[in-house]
């Protein structure tokens, strides 16, 4: 079996390129063609859902409060910036079942913000250009939006092996956050899932914040 066995965290997604590995390395991909024997025959694998037992995650220290679908894990893992020094870059995990994972990540003021400017827009396709490229998927969709206010940008890739992954990114003026979902197959995945996770997630807003504006699209 194909496995990615490390998530990159993309150098433009949350401004350097961040490694962290999950239980000795997860399957986040099969081949189409993967076989497993049954009784002495060669039958096609097929991946199912995780059973998800969702949970609301309260994080006033990180601003926000979401549904994890299992007991979350924390993890910081150094991140390099545009100076080659190291950001700390925060996350938080679960994991249903031994190939899915769901996880949130947040960074205060990155790079990949003050690179462009902090302009909502030129921000968030700089992060899914570095996301994509740093994970080595394929973009299937990528749709603007709003989420709680802020400007957000739904995408949704592929990797060579099969492995889904289902991102939004939300760009708050002064943090960026990326909710991730992370699966083996496209059979593994669940629309509603990623619905909930990301209708779940609501992030606080900072006294005397102001929202920044998406920027207009011709």
């Amino acid at each position: 079996m194909k496995r990615w066995h490390i998530i990159l965290i993309g150098v433009a997604a949350l401004g350097a390129a961040g490694y962290f590995y999950l239980n000795g390395g997860m399957g986040f991909s099969r081949h189409p063609d993967m076989v497993e024997t049954i009784g002495g025959v060669s039958v096609p694998s097929i991946l199912h859902p995780a059973r998800m037992n969702w949970q609301a995650t309260v994080r006033p220290d990180a601003g926000f409060t979401v549904d994890m679908p299992g007991e979350p894990k924390d993890l910081q893992v150094p991140a390099y910036n545009e100076a080659g020094s190291t950001e700390p870059v925060k996350m938080m995990f679960a994991n249903p079942d031994g190939d899915t994972t769901f996880a949130v990540t947040w960074e205060d003021n990155p790079p990949v913000a003050r690179a462009n400017n902090r302009v909502p827009d030129k921000t968030l396709d700089a992060a899914r250009d570095g996301m994509l490229r740093q994970t080595q998927t394929f973009l299937d969709n990528d749709a603007h939006g709003m989420a709680a206010g802020y400007a957000s940008r739904d995408v949704a890739a592929h990797n060579s092996g099969g492995g889904v992954l289902n991102v939004r990114m939300i760009y708050t003026g002064e943090r960026l956050y990326t909710l991730m979902a992370l699966f083996p197959s496209a059979n593994a995945r669940r629309e509603q899932d990623v619905v909930r996770f990301y209708n779940s997630f609501s992030p606080s807003r900072v006294p005397g914040e102001t929202l920044p504006l998406a920027s207009p699209r011709s």
